[in-house]
């Protein structure tokens, strides 16, 4: 009864399956309601719908009786059912991609993009082999895939060109599933010991070398009769990735005094010596395997650029049955970076909580809303832009996770250390071989880097620096295990320790060859600076927000110093006293204006009381 099933919007959904089955049983106007009905719900019923015509669908769906409905989140009746059918029906196959072409994300107007074909090709060996379901138009239970690729997308503060992306080809809901890649189609540990043979990639070897080592292969000794093939043609080159580890000095020169060129120079000398002992040194696979590793495919170069692929790609999932694995995931690994982004890619087993086929796949879902024609972004995890421009080639001009390295050294001076130094300005420091028992206990030199931010600072470095400026006058015998270092010491050991950091941050400060106004002078003059090249540009503002960062971090100490009465002289000191010395705003850490003591952090956990007085 059409009149009785137009009242109830909950039974109308449920036999949408049924239609086939029910098509000759029912008279033709109800099939016309269904039919109509299953555009609203996203389902599409080709054989019926061809049969009886779109127009008569929706003729029957409007000559139903306006009986009102009540309906989630609207005010029911004809107008919430328009509204509804709006929203669902799609649109025609091919319709985002003329979009796409349109504002230039298909490429540049009259030129033939053999990123289009690369493209296809990845999204036809993606449903054929994995059966992945990219499509734009909608199936029997299955809505249209919501993303589509872009072959350019660009920086929106800088303007820069970002490579590929992925864009929401419609409206998406916060927690919607955005995709399903199966683990075969994966570049694991496991398929490298399938594709290469177990004595060659044993199952404890690292996890980078291994998928390294099987990327070169596919990609230059079985080129065309790869699997991957149709993945490995999106791959971009190392020159459109631009890690700094890839950078040539001329290009590394413009980051100067910067803690990210000591880390480059690290990362290559590493990445040298691991292509040597698995390769090109005396008894590699080269030597060894001949066949199997022709030194012309496995070259420093092809291993630079699969680690390039590697570093700026790879993803670690963390919920496969086996434990964590790293993967290169294709589709999934188009998606562009964003430190604001909630979504991760991870891994599931595949079925519902009751039928499952004991395989696994990885999955996304949606940590937001999104918008027609914007681009889809996970987290890369919190990564400071040094991590970003060493690794993955890029910076970001707001990264609330941007921070830059602090060396702080405080040598202890033992009587060796100021004989050697022959300074009489410089005394003996009684608890100097204390302090160096106390580090090597604590598993900590005494030269140790820092992550500074724009307004904060490690806990570790306070404690480091807290135990390091300990005097006899804090001691007063006590040994210096009996101090908690996380909590403050003394108002005069406060004032060095936060004195010293500023020290070491204007040090740092010192060792690049220009300053900020110098950078930003650069960067304001727009033609100039297009002048640089990619390399050289990122790096400009590189070091520029770097010292940007810097100088908050002073300025903010500063102020914490004036705030808790710390650039005043004769401060006090502990005086063996192991409970510490409440500052103005410790209140705010401790509660009270009291610092806790260890033991009481420890009833605390215990869930006991934690007032001792």
């Amino acid at each position: 009864d059409s009149n009785n099933v137009a009242t109830s919007p909950k039974f109308l959904i449920f036999p949408l399956p049924l239609y086939r089955m029910v098509s000759a049983s029912i008279s033709p106007k109800a099939v016309a309601l269904l039919c109509a009905i299953s555009v609203v719900s996203g389902f599409t019923c080709p054989s019926t719908v061809d049969k009886i015509g779109k127009n008569n669908c929706m003729a029957a769906f409007r000559n139903v009786p306006r009986t009102q409905t009540f309906m989630a989140g609207g005010e029911g009746g004809e107008s919430e059912w328009a509204k509804a059918l709006q929203d669902a029906r799609g649109e025609a196959p091919g319709s985002f991609e003329k979009e796409m072409k349109m504002r230039g994300l298909m490429g540049k107007k009259g030129v033939v993009d053999p990123k289009l074909s690369q493209n296809a090709n990845l999204i036809k060996w993606l449903e054929e082999k994995g059966d992945v379901y990219l499509s734009d138009s909608s199936t029997w239970g299955t809505a249209p895939h919501p993303m589509a690729i872009s072959v350019e997308t660009v920086d929106e503060t800088t303007n820069e060109t970002t490579g590929r992306g992925l864009l929401a080809r419609r409206n998406i809901n916060d927690g919607d599933e955005l995709l399903q890649i199966p683990m075969r189609l994966c570049l694991t540990l496991e398929s490298a010991r399938t594709a290469l043979g177990k004595d060659v990639i044993t199952n404890g070897m690292n996890e980078y070398l291994a998928i390294a080592t099987q990327l070169i292969h596919e990609t230059y000794v079985l080129g065309e009769k790869s699997f991957w093939k149709p993945y490995i043609d999106i791959l971009p080159t190392v020159e459109e990735v631009n890690p700094t580890f890839t950078w040539p000095d001329e290009d590394l020169n413009f980051l100067k005094g910067s803690p990210v060129v000591p880390a480059t120079k690290s990362l290559q000398i590493k990445l040298r010596k691991e292509y040597d002992a698995l390769f090109g040194g005396e008894g590699g696979l080269c030597e060894r395997f001949p066949d199997r590793f022709p030194r012309e495919a496995f070259s420093y170069e092809n291993w630079v650029w699969a680690f390039t692929m590697l570093f700026s790609r790879a993803i670690r999932l963390r919920n496969l049955e086996d434990g964590e694995a790293l993967a290169l995931v294709p589709y999934a690994d188009l998606i562009n970076h964003s430190p604001f982004s909630g979504a991760y890619v991870d891994a599931r087993e595949v079925g519902d909580w009751l039928f499952k086929d004991g395989t696994e796949e990885v999955i996304l879902y949606a940590d937001r809303s999104y918008r027609k024609m914007e681009q889809i972004y996970i987290s890369y995890g919190p990564k400071s832009n040094a991590d970003l421009l060493l690794l993955y080639g890029f910076a970001l001009e707001r990264n609330p996770f941007n921070s830059v390295d602090v060396t702080v050294s405080i040598a202890p001076r033992t009587k060796d250390m100021v004989d050697s130094i022959d300074n009489p300005d410089v005394e003996i420091d009684p608890l100097a071989e204390e302090k160096i028992e106390f580090l090597d206990r604590v598993g900590r030199e005494n030269t140790v880097d820092f992550p500074c931010y724009a307004d904060r600072y490690p806990i570790e470095m306070l404690e480091y620096l807290r135990l390091m400026q300990m005097t006899p006058e804090d001691t007063r015998g006590r040994p210096l295990r009996d101090f908690d270092y996380s909590r403050t010491i003394s108002a005069a050991n406060e004032a060095a320790v936060l004195s010293s950091i500023i020290d070491a941050i204007t040090r740092q400060l010192g060792k690049y060859p220009n300053s900020e106004d110098d950078d930003a002078m650069i960067i304001q003059d727009k033609g100039m600076f297009r002048l640089l090249n990619i390399n050289q540009r990122n790096a400009v503002r590189h070091r520029r927000n770097e010292k940007r960062l810097l100088k908050r971090t002073v300025a903010a100490l500063q102020k914490q110093m004036r705030t808790r009465g710390l650039m005043e002289d004769d401060l006090q000191r502990a005086g063996g006293s192991t409970l510490g010395q409440a500052l103005p705003g410790d209140d705010r850490m401790y509660g009270e204006g009291k610092p806790r003591t260890a033991l009481e952090d420890r009833l605390a956990k215990m869930g006991l009381p934690v007032d001792l007085r």
